[in-house]
């Protein structure tokens, strides 16, 4: 009999831990995977959906459980910021974790983003270059199911097919819905380059998913599963001989002699604890919550970085009707992203830019106004058909650097059920950020001239968009770092942090597929080692 309970304890049952646990369970490792809320099949999230009248909230259909709170929980996460800026952020404590109710884009970043340092004199560069991490994107896309054109230039800086790929995407784009294509019609000749968003809504048939039917429903959940999210490599991995335990909330790891990790506490929502004994031990849970728990623990922290250097795409956001139909809320929620900012030279004084096309169904965003403003009967049914077919949303996702202020600590004058603290979040945006806003007003008038557009909600205030970086940093050093290029702690040589958090630059995308391809190469690692 095995002197551990398992090989691997994992932490989160996210796209990153179940990824990196169906990975294990393919080697012939054995894997425990924790989750601290509950397994929610699809067919009830869509029928919580349906059944739910706050359309706008993607956390609604899925459980918020006392010993589980999701983001949205009052008081769960006591954030502190700025006059004029409130930091929100949207997570699930489910099996397969946020990843339920994502959009989807998966973006890889550019080479550029991982030598801030070095190339503009600014934030943090990467342990590593682009080219050691692209074959693992590429096998992170395979994974999920990754939809994109590698013919276009997603620098914006006439650089040709770029990112450079080793091969092409695993499946091709879809057909381009009309709002994009008059979009490209009528700011192309402005000289904005609107490229493609690459994400895991297939467009055919792929590893048992159906293709992608347009429903437009992909936040919260997709329907019918045409959406990659994390519960398909859950079931993967399960199928594979992993332990999965939900409503297991782990709130303490222990340390042990020469620096080693020795076991893990989880509680469950009766108050009990278990305790696991394994020889690797990866956390893979939000990027808020993996630091709550190093911090819980007092674990790789010599650094004095774990829960510091918060990055997220905090940025602003026009809302307009334009003189012509363009019909958002065809096809999928996301598609189309303006580029010309995202990697100029100008990223050593301010945030780079990508604006970001937001196609959602917009019925209720435009007849909440009209209601408030009195309009009812034909009147209102005629506003409706008119401002929907005709309201457009451009968003800024601008880039932050690693600032060790900005942090994230367990909160313990707060509670949850099962006694566990709740979530302090520090967050404030610098002059580098701050600094791009000129620019973004340039743009937002020439997106207004070429529709001579109507302004529906100016762009004012900032919002951010629930991207976690940086709170677990990695680096090459153990001074300025949580977790070495192979994201094990410098401090404990069998533990790994598998989160979006160790990325030491936000750029201007999504960093799910960063992360995605990062647990994957952690989990080569950890196979050849085991």
């Amino acid at each position: 009999m095995s002197e551990f309970d398992a090989d691997v304890v994992i932490v989160g049952s996210g796209a990153l831990g179940a990824n990196a646990a169906y990975q294990l369970a393919k080697a012939g490792k054995s894997v425990i995977m924790l989750e601290a809320g509950p397994y929610i099949p699809r067919w009830k999230v869509v029928e919580n959906y349906r059944n739910s009248a706050s359309k706008r909230n993607w956390c609604a259909p899925y459980p918020n459980l006392p010993w589980a709170p999701n983001s949205y929980t009052e008081g769960y996460v006591d954030a502190k910021g700025d006059d004029d800026f409130d930091y929100v952020t949207s997570y699930l404590r489910v099996a397969g974790g946020s990843t339920r109710h994502w959009a989807s884009a998966c973006w890889r970043l550019l080479p550029n983003d991982f030598k801030m340092r070095s190339v503009y004199g600014v934030g943090r560069d990467w342990p590593f270059t682009y080219d050691e991490l692209e074959p693992w994107y590429l096998k992170a896309e395979r994974e999920v199911g990754v939809v994109g054109t590698g013919q276009e230039d997603q620098s914006g800086q006439g650089r040709g097919h770029y990112p450079p790929r080793s091969a092409e995407y695993p499946l091709p784009p879809e057909a381009k819905p009309y709002m994009v294509q008059r979009i490209q019609a009528r700011l192309g000749p402005m000289g904005y380059q609107v490229v493609h968003e690459p994400h895991a809504r297939v467009s055919r048939p792929y590893d048992g998913r159906p293709a992608c039917a347009g429903n437009n429903n992909c936040e919260p959940i997709c329907p019918i599963g045409a959406m990659y999210s994390g519960d398909m490599h859950v079931d993967k991995a399960v199928a594979l001989g992993v332990d999965l335990r939900t409503e297991s909330v782990a709130w303490k790891l222990e340390k042990g002699g020469k620096g080693k990790i020795v076991a893990l506490h989880y509680r469950k929502p009766d108050g009990s604890d278990t305790r696991l004994t394994a020889k690797i031990f990866i956390i893979a849970a939000h990027g808020l919550e993996t630091p709550k728990l190093l911090l819980m623990s007092d674990v790789a922290n010599s650094s004095d970085q774990v829960g510091r250097n918060l990055m997220d795409h905090t940025g602003l956001s026009l809302t307009f009707l334009a003189d012509e139909p363009l019909w958002t809320g065809r096809g999928s929620v996301q598609h189309g992203s303006i580029v010309n900012r995202r990697d100029e030279p100008s990223r050593s004084k301010h945030s780079a830019i990508r604006y970001s096309l937001r196609n959602l169904v917009p019925n209720i965003d435009v007849t909440v106004p009209l209601l408030k403003q009195g309009v009812m009967g034909p009147a209102l049914d005629q506003a409706i058909r008119d401002r929907a077919s005709r309201i457009m949303n451009i968003s800024t996702m601008s880039e932050t650097l690693p600032d060790p202020t900005n942090r994230v600590i367990p909160n313990y004058g707060r509670k949850d059920a099962i006694g566990l603290p709740m979530l302090t979040v520090n967050y404030r945006l610098d002059a580098y950020v701050r600094g791009m806003r000129d620019q973004a007003n340039h743009d937002f008038a020439n997106f207004l001239k070429a529709f001579n557009g109507e302004v529906i909600e100016a762009p004012t205030g900032w919002r951010n968009q629930y991207h976690i970086m940086g709170t677990t940093i990695m680096g090459d050093s153990p001074k300025d770092s949580v977790v070495d290029p192979q994201l094990r702690s410098w401090d404990h040589p069998n533990l790994f942090l598998a989160t979006t958090g160790v990325m030491p630059s936000s750029a201007t995308v999504n960093p799910t597929l960063t992360g995605i391809a990062l647990a994957l190469r952690m989990a080569d690692t950890i196979i050849r080692e085991l």
